[in-house]
């Protein structure tokens, strides 16, 4: 009988079970899927092409876990992405790393905004550098008087005054105001306001007009690779190759993995769990159970609300998903060719950002607000056979498109269908053509997953890839629930390690590494 059983085999769950074995306890994850990851995996859907199929981008993975376990020395390799590119019907916006050349290419548009753009970056990394610790701390209890809250309270209220009454009045913009908002504070060009407020609205069913979309954006901000700041990087291999690290760190410590292994219940007994039942009839007792599904997933339907006390379950109930994304994989026999900006170049290494004005991105909301999927959506595309060539053949590409919006709930009770599903992926390609116009003659095949896609592939519940909405009111000591922050449940021995605990979604790694510091006490 281990210890430890651990409901989902995706990087949140395997980095629990990781940091429980290193601790010395038994653990077993039990993954529904064929293959470990969860949304962080990497699979080749045509010969020859290796898709991030969900997940495409690395920044939030806490750098203590890249070092505690080791992820270099078991094959994680992250390659920079650099800058981000913004094609436009009459020329492009491109802000690549280099601070001399941004600010040239920023002055072809608004010599103001690249003056600007310096200050903006520093008050963002000074926010960062404010929020980042609460992403590796257990959230107070707030309904205890307890020291270790109080000293982690205390602390914050150092790094606060530190920030000075500029920075604090800003700070509390990010977490009300909405992304459009934020930037408009510093800049002035439509494009680049529109591709900055874009961050703030990835995973919501949000506008960039919405509040709460502020603090979405600065999510996104606080990524760091090998030391530097607001740095975002691919996975060599795909986002998958991030799990298999994290799994052979596990594999090391001890941990048992085993996949194609779904899981039918929990076992509670007299308001406590004593292990999971699988779909195959056999049971795996434990002293604890840590689900890295999200609350629908882990409450209604393996544990059962009848088992929680009512409030806990009037969270569960009324926690928000509200899925809006959508992704679509493409194999390509060529590099696209940018109208914009012919050939090939360093814009096709970076991030690639179909956001061209913020009317635009309104209009792509204004059709989720009414349940239709975007009929010109926003796209966040990277090419990762550019900087990686072991994910496609030679000479081939591979393309990534995260897409919004693409509302799980469709208006007048309509269903996501094989035939809704295609008519998705021909507005994704009919909306690359207006900047790339030969881009259908060069797909060798492409992968159109839909919101209800994710949810019934890869358990993500309305396709929500945060396991629940990143807004104010989800956050921090009301993720999941009010009082229930902490990562123990209302069920005793059972714990939550996923995103939909404390600090969310990303490939981040911290709650399933908090979650754990939480089980090893329980347990000592």
């Amino acid at each position: 009988m281990p210890d430890v059983v651990v409901i989902g085999g995706g990087h949140n769950g395997l980095v629990c079970a990781a940091y429980l074995a290193r601790a010395g306890l038994s653990v077993t994850v039990v993954e529904r899927r064929p293959v470990l990851g969860g949304a962080a995996v990497t699979e080749e859907h045509h010969p020859g092409f290796k898709y991030s199929v969900c997940s495409y981008a690395v920044s939030l993975l806490r750098p203590e876990i890249i070092r505690d376990l080791e992820l270099a020395r078991h094959g994680l390799a992250l390659l920079p992405l650099d800058g981000t590119f913004t094609p436009l019907h009459d020329g492009y916006l491109w802000r690549p790393e280099d601070p001399v050349e941004k600010h040239a290419e920023l002055a072809r548009h608004s010599r103001r905004d690249a003056d600007a753009y310096p200050d903006y970056t520093e008050t963002m990394a000074a926010m960062a550098a404010f929020a980042k610790p609460l992403l590796g701390m257990i959230p107070p209890d707030v309904n205890a008087l307890d020291l270790r809250a109080i000293l982690d309270g205390l602390g914050l209220g150092r790094a606060y005054r530190a920030l000075g009454p500029r920075r604090q009045h800003l700070l509390i913009q990010l977490l009300s105001s909405s992304a459009l908002d934020f930037v408009e504070r510093w800049f002035e060009s439509d494009p680049l306001k529109a591709t900055l407020a874009a961050s703030g609205i990835i995973g919501t069913c949000l506008g960039i007009r919405s509040p709460g979309t502020a603090y979405v954006l600065l999510h996104h901000y606080m990524g760091e690779i090998d030391g530097h700041f607001r740095s975002w990087g691919l996975p060599r291999g795909g986002t998958g190759a991030v799990s298999q690290a994290i799994a052979a760190a596990a594999t090391e410590a001890g941990v048992t993995l085993r996949t194609a292994t779904p899981v039918a219940r929990v076992l509670v007994e007299h308001g406590a769990t004593t292990g999971v039942v699988l779909e195959s009839g056999e049971e795996i007792r434990a002293k604890a159970v840590a689900s890295s599904a999200d609350l629908r997933v882990t409450f209604a339907r393996l544990v059962g609300l009848e088992h929680l006390p009512t409030e806990y379950a009037a969270a569960v109930r009324g926690f928000r998903y509200r899925g809006a994304t959508a992704k679509v994989n493409l194999a390509l026999d060529a590099l696209p060719d940018f109208r914009c900006k012919p050939g090939p170049g360093p814009h096709l290494a970076g991030a690639i950002s179909i956001s061209p004005g913020t009317e635009y991105l309104e209009r792509a909301y204004d059709d989720a607000k009414y349940g239709a999927p975007s009929r010109r959506p926003y796209l966040d595309i990277v090419i990762p056979s550019v900087t990686d060539p072991t994910v496609a053949p030679p000479g081939r590409h591979v393309m990534s498109c995260f897409v919004q919006y693409a509302p799980y709930h469709l208006a007048d009770g309509a269903v996501w269908d094989d035939a809704r599903r295609e008519a998705l992926g021909d507005t994704v390609l009919a909306t690359l053509a207006e900047y790339v116009p030969d881009i259908r003659d060069h797909v060798l095949h492409r992968q159109v997953l839909t919101p209800l896609d994710l949810e019934r592939e890869f358990g993500l519940s309305e396709g929500n890839i945060f396991q629940g909405e990143l807004t104010p009111d989800q956050l921090f000591v009301m993720r999941p629930a009010p009082g229930w922050a902490r990562y123990a449940t209302p069920i005793r021995g059972l714990y939550l390690c996923g995103s939909a605990a404390h600090p969310g979604g990303g490939i981040m790694g911290a709650p399933g590494r908090n979650a754990a510091q939480v089980i090893r006490r329980a347990l000592a």
